[in-house]
């Protein structure tokens, strides 16, 4: 179906406006993010010109977790546009309602963040993996590894000039700092064997592991004990750390993840939360740009334009802070992990149907 010149020049603007405040959030993460990354590099003998590389490897992810709010601020600045050239008014009398511009908005917003999750985010999760190594790589920790496969958990651990190659079958459902069915393999720094060891449980609560009646094979003899302690580079806080940044993984990466995750018998929660923020990004952005219509009508001949764009900064502060409230509980438990993505939208979309009353009036 052919679209209307009306709904040509309110979809073209609003493409346009987007554009134009898309530039300027990635303008701002770029010179935030690249005094992070002088800062991070300052000891390192590297190029002038590598903070500025990794930089723009980092920034579409970080775009990406920006998107509402550049669609907030797009949505109040494409209405300034009209406010300014009198075309509201000039719509109003050739019979285009307030809810005929709006549905554009929000259709268009939705079907944007339907492209955005299954092509941008794929490029931008693929940067942010290789920003990742990189940065991983002067991070001064690539004498450790650690992985989770459909195997179980495995790590590489050179500590006290000994190597370790760990793996464990799973982590204990009660208790989150005990690897079950562990197999520990002991090399010198030139890759000789020293021992094997091999135990049932093996407490990581701290970086001194304690491991429960272990056996110990060395030189073809194998000697039993009621405990053993190893000293290692990792605990649970630190595992935990290691599989917290989903950014870095596309969205076939995560459900396999979930699947090794499973299999482990580690948490999946992290990543359904995960999974679920970026299913919702269209629904996000249509809300987003809902209530910033619904805003901008209900102030366009009351309010300046310097406060609406404060009002906007402010709203997108409160909800971000009310989305990571939310998520938190779904983290924890405290309600359901869907419920914790989808409540905040919930609440934003009953907001903005309240704001829609008499729309056609304003």
């Amino acid at each position: 179906m052919i679209l209307n010149t009306y709904k040509k020049y309110i979809l073209l603007l609003f493409l346009k406006t987007l554009f134009e405040i898309t530039i300027v959030f990635f303008s701002l993460i770029l010179i935030i993010n690249l005094f992070e990354e002088i800062n991070f590099l300052k000891n390192e003998n590297v190029g002038e010109y590598y903070p500025i590389f990794l930089t723009f490897l980092n920034a579409p992810s970080l775009v990406f977790d920006t998107l509402p709010f550049i669609f907030l601020v797009s949505t109040m600045l494409f209405f300034i546009k009209l406010i300014n050239k009198n075309e509201l008014s000039i719509f109003k009398y050739t019979g285009i309602t307030n809810f005929q511009i709006l549905k554009i908005l929000l259709f268009s917003s939705f079907f944007i963040g339907i492209f955005l999750i299954f092509g941008y985010y794929t490029f931008s999760s693929k940067l942010k993996n290789h920003y990742l190594i990189i940065k991983n790589s002067f991070a001064g920790d690539d004498k450790y590894l650690a992985v989770v496969t459909s195997n179980g958990l495995w790590i590489r651990d050179e500590i006290n000039n000994k190597i370790n190659i760990i793996s464990a079958d799973r982590i204990d459902d009660a208790n989150n700092n005990l690897l079950k069915e562990v197999s520990i393999i002991q090399f010198d720094k030139d890759f000789n064997l020293l021992q094997i060891i091999e135990t049932d449980e093996a407490n990581i609560n701290n970086k001194n592991w304690i491991l429960k009646n272990p056996l110990v094979t060395k030189k073809n003899t194998t000697d039993e004990f009621k405990f053993l302690n190893l000293k290692s580079n990792f605990n649970t806080e630190i595992i935990n750390k290691l599989f917290s940044n989903l950014s870095s993984m596309s969205l076939m990466q995560l459900k396999k993840t979930k699947i090794n995750y499973k299999k482990l018998g580690y948490s999946t929660v992290g990543i359904e939360v995960y999974e679920n923020k970026i299913y919702s990004v269209p629904v996000y952005l249509a809300i987003m740009t809902l209530l910033s219509g619904i805003i901008m009508f209900n102030s366009k001949f009351r309010k300046s334009k310097v406060f609406n764009i404060i009002l906007g900064i402010l709203l997108s502060v409160i909800i971000y802070y009310v989305n990571y409230f939310s998520a938190l509980l779904g983290e924890t438990g405290k309600i359901p992990i869907i419920l914790s993505v989808w409540l905040p939208l919930i609440i934003l979309m009953l907001i903005s149907s309240i704001g829609m009353v008499r729309l056609n009036e304003k």
